[in-house]
Order: structure tokens, then C-alpha cells, then sequence
């Protein structure tokens, strides 16, 4: 071999083994070792620390926000109705990305953001309340699915996370977790917000990393959710950069805003009154209008019809239309709001002096808008995934309360379809754009050099992480704690940062929620719709019955031409792709159903199985897949106490809040039962005798008549002693308790009742209580 060849062959063996070593990237990283000297005294050694995980040199601060529930026409920075100048502000000193896609719901969203995975890979083909016993769908994030956090925090990033998080199994969201599955056990250092779909914006029930806590302030003293988790990430922001100025850190805000409850300060909504009079038809043209002036679609982009299952605006009464454009102020309201609070952090980032090098990543919306609120709105949200509506005049009784911590309003149907603008359908609709594509902007001064650009390559959440990576230098490792990773599935969106016209590198990708399927490859996608997004019941497994629909997006920019019937061959083979992709992304078993294994249904929880239950003080924020499933059930519950002479009152045991549960405590010296169901009818049972002082035994007791179990006798007992009955319509802990939680001595959260204000903690002593299921 002469020397070039063999100078040839030692540098690919080189390219080969430095080209393995970076394929073999591990997480933890080997430990080099002692690196200092030992001799036999400190005179001749040389001490050594171990080493601290450095980020690569330069790497960016990055910031990535998710707003919830926010259609692609939503925010006016992409021709929507809600002012959003910080949103604005941002867009100008970066890049708008209009072809930008999310999975069409919420949990899945944030697992395939955070992953860098499609959402099935990761366990999350549903939110946590629904999860199913398949690997696709069942809620627990996978040891092979390693979060962006984890490996940023693995390589010298600060990381924390605030807001909305939903991907921890329903049944681990306890006082004694377990915690493997929430964000301070998946890389980030430090958590503050939420678990869960949606909270009270205004009563929300929050977690300190894994410790429950509550509000500083309440609504009467101005507080609200948004608010406070700006807050408290520009504290921790502070500190971070007061403490370690040299490290980069990740900030994850994920808002509980846009989603239902839609609650927003009164000063807010009051800015957008008269606004929507025009009514939603209307709007849908204005909001395509301006996204044509603006530039984020394009010049041959068409307006899609109305569906037929929608009611036109002119076809509604007054009443009607001075109630839904009142529900649409206060939801513009809610983004407005929403990106002030944002820009708040923003500023706080821009403060630091670092702000060239951070990386924002901001996607407006997990999905589409929500088609969750029934055709008339609601003022009390969960009801609407109960199938009870809330008429007109009923809503119209209270609608200057809209917003208000009274209410768990949403807002009618069409509203969601016009903020979607110029797509079809809504949120859970992943067959079509209208449920699928959500805003993205990007800021990182020092490297895009033409700011206030338009990018419209194909993209997908699941590209957010591989960007972080890229952009951090670093490397995506092959194992983690020595389990091989799912490959990323994502493709960094760097290459498109200063090239507006390179190709895309997303090519293909599948979609799929609640049995609503598609497939993109190559500007081609091909989908079907499965049954009415507001229809959150009785939904059928019967896909063989679903029409499949083609179109050419990269001509049809808001799918509006069915090539189907013309293209049949093509459809063949874009239903062939998703079909592989469904298979090898664990989509299959498909399921319509939404509520038919709420909150975790047959799957694993704490009170599975057990029909006898006792607590004591402390056992408090139980949620409710932990609790006692008393509802349409004989049970009877006992409280020992011990009553000191001057009497007590408080909290025995309360299960919901303000808008459904039912709450056993103390008054007035009596002992008194109160249920309360979806906020709209209310049973008070009072002892007919005083509980005197001393130890002493409560109880109640409720045995159902008839079949359904939501009726009954229920009956109070003191020493064992009846001390009163009365006949009760149900007692309302399943559908009040999604957002709300099982509380014994107290209250946390919004109230059952209206007779106290939380904790309304109880002043005697309570020994035990128990809860025995017949």
C-alpha cells in the first residue's frame, strides 16, 4: 500500500470511529476519573472536583411557549381579532411560520413537543384523562422517549417548566405520587403550575415541583392564573441569571389560556364590547381578509365554506346573537390578556442582557379552537362533556358575569371554526388543518439575519426539540440511564432560519385523535373525518364508514378542492402510508370514544378495587381518580371528632368545587350535607340536632333507589343517632371533580358550597374519617 492509500485509509478510519463515537452519544456521559494527583500528603497532591456538565460554547438561552386551545386565526398577528402586540413585537424581530402542524389535542401536543416523537410513540394517543391500556395511549411517558429537558439539563442547561403540564397519568397526580412521570423527574429542575387538562383560572389547583400549593392571593385581591405563572417564572429567571449568569437555561410557559374555563379580568373583556356584533360568518371573512394583507397565507389561498352541521349567523335570534358575540369578547379578551402576561416574560428575557442569543420558540396554540362548548355555548363548562346545555336565557341571566370566577364558561361552536379561519373544522379534528395548524414564531437575533420574514415549510411539532438540539449543539444521545432511544422523529427547522425558499426536510408525517386520521407526504394529504367534535358522547367505532378526502396542499394552501374522486390512485397510496405509519407508530387499536374510559376508566389507580377508606388531616388534593367512587353507590360516611366546648365548624370531607361535589361539615353547631350538581341545583341536609362537645361520631349515609344510582335517601347521624333525611337528586363528585379534588378537614381549591369560603378548615380535632362503598 503506498503512503496516500494508506494516508487514505487511516482518515476513514478516522471519519468511521469519530462517526461512531458521535452515534454512540450516552447519557450520563462517562466519568473521566479522578483527574487530580495523590501523594501521600496534601504537600504533593493536587486536588480535583468532579467535572459539572457544560453546555458547547454559545449555546442559546431558549425560552419555548405554548398557548392553549388558540385557532390558526385567533391572534392578530396572523390576521385574527385578538390584539396580540407583544406576539407582534416578537413576529417583527423573527420569523412566522404558517405550514407549522400539532397533533389536534392537548396531552399529545405537549408529549410529541417535548419528545421530538409522534405522540403515539410516546404513550399519549389522548389526553391523560382518557388513556387506554395500549402502548400508544396510555399516558406513561416512555424511558425511551427522553425529553428535551432532560438531555439540556444533562448538558449544563438550567431547565424549568410553569403552567400547564398534562402528561403525568391521572393516577400518579397524588399527594404520594409516585413522580417519576412528572416534569421534575423528566429534566426540569423546577416546576410550577398545573396537571391536568384545564383548571380554574382563577381558584386553580397548583403544584410547587411536587408539592401541592395554593394561591397567593384570590380573585377578590386580583389574582389570575396567567399572572401568577408569569410571575413566577421572571422570579426564577432572576434567579437564575443572578446565580449562574455563565449557564444557559430552557424555560418551558405553558399557559392554562386559551383553554376553557374561559376566565378573564372584567377590564379585558370590556375592551372588545361591540366587537363581534357582525357575528361569526362575518368575522371568518374579515380574519381571511387580513391574513391575505398580512402575507401568512397566500394570494391564491380560498376561504372554506361553513359546514352544514353549523348555524348561519342570520339565522339566530337576537338573544342568540347578543349571548354568543358577548362569549366571543370575553375570549379575545383571554388572548389579549394572555399575550400581555407573555410579553411580561419576554421583557423580563430581553432585561437579562442576552437576549441575541435566545432562541423563542413560540407556538400559539396546542391545537386548533375548542368545539368543546356545545353549538350554544356554556356557562358551565364541564356539563357540555355531560351532554347538558346550557339555553340561551340561562346564560343570558349572567352574562355580564361572563369571565368571572361565577362561571365556567366556554363559547359556542362556530366561534371556534372562525378562529380557525381559512381552514376546516376544529380542534380533535386531525384530519383537517382547521384542528392541526397552529401559528409558530421564532426569535434568535444572532442568527436570523432578514427578521420579520415569512417561512412556510411543511413542519411539525415534533420538530421543536431537534431545532433545540441543533441549535444547542447537542448531540441527541442513542441511549439515556442505558435504554436506547426512539430515534427523533422531528427535523430541525435551522435550515430554514435564513433560506425562505430551501426545500422542505419534513416530508412526511401522519396525524390522528379520536379515530379523525391523515396522512402528508410530499405536498399530498390525504384524511378522514370521524364523527362531529362537539358530540363528546355516543361516538362510534364504525371507521369503515368514513370517506376519505384528498388534497394537493402544496397548491391548496386551506384545503379546499377534494381531489379524491379524481386522484384515486393517489389516495390509494396515501392511505397505504398511513396505514405504515399508524403500525409503526403504535396509532392502532383505533377508538372514537372521548369519555368512555374517563379518567383513566379501568386503568391503575389508588382506590381501584378498595371499598373502605380512612383518612386523617392532611389527606388533602386527592384528585379525583383516587378518591372513593361514591357516586351512584350505597356508602356511608364517618368522621371522629372531638368537639371542644365553644363549639366547631369546618370541612369534614369535601369532593368538587364550585360547579359540582359534595361537601359534609360543620355550621352553626349542626351538622349539614350539601351537594351541588354542575353548579345549577343544590341540597342542603341539616342535622335536626345540635352535635354536642366532646368525642363524637359523624355520619351520613345515602342509599340510592332505582337503577341509575344518582338518586337517594340521605340520611345524617350523630353518636349513631338519625339526625335527619331527606331525598337527594345525586351527589355530583364525577363530573365536578375533573378539575377539582377530594379533601378531608378542608376545602382546597373553589368551594362545593356557598355557606363557607375556602379551606374553611375544621376547628375541632378529627381523628379519622372513613368512607365504606356498600
Amino acid at each position: 500500500m503506498n503512503r496516500r492509500s494508506e494516508r487514505r485509509g487511516l482518515l476513514l478510519a478516522g471519519f468511521f470511529v469519530l462517526h461512531t463515537v458521535a452515534a454512540q452519544e450516552t447519557l450520563p456521559k462517562p466519568d473521566p476519573g479522578f483527574q487530580g494527583t495523590i501523594g501521600e500528603t496534601r504537600k504533593d497532591s493536587v486536588p480535583a472536583w468532579p467535572a459539572q456538565p457544560v453546555a458547547p460554547k454559545g449555546a442559546p438561552n431558549v425560552v419555548l411557549i405554548l398557548l392553549d386551545d388558540a385557532g390558526f386565526g385567533a391572534a392578530a398577528t396572523f390576521g385574527g381579532p385578538a390584539a396580540t402586540p407583544d406576539l407582534d413585537r416578537l413576529a417583527s424581530e423573527g420569523l412566522r411560520y404558517n405550514r407549522f402542524h400539532t397533533t389536534a389535542l392537548c396531552s399529545p401536543t405537549r408529549a410529541s413537543l417535548l419528545t421530538g416523537r409522534n405522540h403515539h410513540q410516546a404513550g399519549f394517543g389522548v389526553v391523560i384523562e382518557t388513556a387506554r391500556g395500549y402502548p400508544g395511549y396510555n399516558g406513561y411517558w416512555r424511558k425511551d422517549t427522553v425529553s428535551v429537558a432532560e438531555v439540556l439539563r444533562r448538558n449544563g442547561y438550567s431547565t424549568a417548566a410553569f403552567g400547564k403540564w398534562h402528561n403525568t397519568p391521572a393516577a400518579e397526580v397524588t399527594p404520594v405520587g409516585p413522580y417519576d412521570r412528572w416534569p421534575t423527574h423528566l429534566g426540569f429542575e423546577y416546576f410550577y403550575g398545573f396537571q391536568g387538562g384545564e383548571t380554574n383560572q382563577w381558584e386553580p389547583q397548583l403544584y410547587r415541583n411536587t408539592e401541592a400549593v395554593e394561591p397567593r392571593k384570590t380573585p377578590e385581591q386580583g389574582y389570575h392564573l396567567t399572572a401568577d405563572l408569569a410571575d413566577e417564572a421572571i422570579g426564577w429567571l432572576r434567579k437564575q441569571r443572578s446565580l449562574a449568569p455563565n449557564k444557559p437555561f430552557f424555560l418551558y410557559f405553558a399557559t392554562g389560556a386559551t383553554h376553557a374555563p374561559l376566565h378573564v379580568p372584567k377590564e379585558w373583556i370590556d375592551k372588545y364590547r361591540g366587537r363581534f356584533d357582525q357575528g361569526w360568518d362575518k368575522l371568518r371573512e374579515e380574519i381571511f381578509e387580513r391574513q391575505k394583507r398580512l402575507g401568512v397565507i397566500p394570494a391564491n389561498a380560498e376561504l372554506t365554506p361553513r359546514p352544514k352541521e353549523l348555524p348561519a349567523w342570520d339565522s339566530l335570534s337576537p338573544d342568540q346573537k347578543r349571548l354568543y358575540a358577548r362569549q366571543m369578547e370575553v375570549y379575545a379578551a383571554f388572548l389579549s390578556h394572555t399575550d400581555y402576561e407573555v410579553g411580561r416574560l419576554l421583557g423580563t428575557v430581553r432585561q437579562t442582557g442576552q437576549w441575541d442569543n435566545t432562541l423563542v420558540l413560540y407556538v400559539v396554540g396546542d391545537n386548533g379552537g375548542s368545539a368543546e362548548g356545545t353549538l350554544d355555548g356554556s356557562i358551565r363548562n364541564i356539563a357540555s362533556f355531560f351532554g347538558t346545555r346550557d339555553d340561551v336565557a340561562t346564560q343570558l341571566a349572567h352574562i355580564d358575569e361572563l369571565g368571572s370566577p361565577l362561571h365556567d364558561n366556554h363559547y359556542a361552536v362556530p366561534w371556534a371554526w372562525a378562529t380557525n379561519s381559512p381552514f376546516q373544522w376544529t380542534k380533535q379534528v386531525a384530519s383537517h388543518f382547521g384542528g392541526t395548524r397552529n401559528p409558530l414564531v421564532v426569535s434568535w437575533p444572532a442568527r436570523i439575519k432578514q427578521p420579520g420574514g415569512l417561512r412556510s415549510q411543511f413542519h411539525h411539532v415534533n420538530d421543536v426539540a431537534p431545532t433545540i438540539y441543533e441549535a444547542a449543539g447537542i448531540t441527541f444521545p442513542e441511549t439515556v440511564d442505558s435504554v436506547a432511544q426512539i430515534p427523533l422523529e422531528g427535523k430541525s427547522l435551522l435550515y430554514s432560519f435564513n433560506d425562505p425558499n430551501a426545500p422542505d426536510t419534513h416530508t412526511v408525517q401522519y396525524f390522528e385523535m379520536f379515530g379523525n386520521r391523515a396522512v402528508y407526504k410530499d405536498g399530498w394529504l390525504a384524511g378522514a373525518r370521524h364523527g362531529l367534535p362537539w358530540e363528546l358522547q355516543g361516538r362510534k367505532d364504525d371507521f369503515e364508514n368514513d370517506r376519505w378526502e384528498l388534497y394537493h396542499v402544496a397548491e391548496d394552501f386551506s384545503q379546499a378542492h377534494d381531489l379524491a374522486a379524481q386522484y384515486p390512485d393517489k389516495l390509494k397510496e396515501l392511505q397505504a402510508e398511513f396505514d405504515k405509519e399508524a403500525w409503526r407508530n403504535n396509532v392502532y387499536p383505533l377508538s372514537a370514544g372521548l369519555l368512555d374510559n374517563l379518567h383513566g376508566g379501568d386503568g391503575p389507580s389508588l382506590a381501584k378495587g378498595r371499598t373502605s377508606f380512612t383518612y386523617t388531616v392532611g389527606s388533602v388534593r386527592i384528585p379525583d381518580t383516587s378518591a372513593p367512587r361514591l357516586e351512584g353507590r350505597a356508602h356511608r360516611i364517618v368522621a371522629t371528632v372531638d368537639i371542644p366546648p365553644a363549639g366547631a365548624e369546618g370541612v369534614l370531607v369535601a369532593h368538587g368545587g364550585r360547579f359540582g361535589g359534595y361537601s359534609l361539615y360543620l355550621k352553626d353547631g349542626r351538622l349539614v350535607y350539601e351537594t351541588n350538581t354542575l353548579g345549577r341545583n343544590r341540597h342542603v341536609l341539616t342535622s335536626t340536632v345540635p352535635v354536642p362537645a366532646g368525642r363524637v361520631e359523624l355520619g351520613f349515609e345515602f342509599q340510592p333507589d332505582g337503577n341509575s344510582g344518582k338518586s337517594g335517601i340521605g340520611r345524617l347521624f350523630v353518636n349513631g343517632q338519625s339526625a335527619g333525611e331527606a331525598h337527594l337528586a345525586g351527589i355530583g363528585s364525577l363530573r365536578a371533580a375533573l378539575t377539582e379534588t377530594f379533601d378531608v378537614g378542608e376545602e382546597r381549591g373553589s368551594v362545593v358550597s356557598n355557606a363557607y369560603a375556602a379551606p374553611y378548615r375544621f376547628t375541632g380535632t378529627l381523628e379519622k374519617l372513613t368512607a365504606d362503598l356498600q
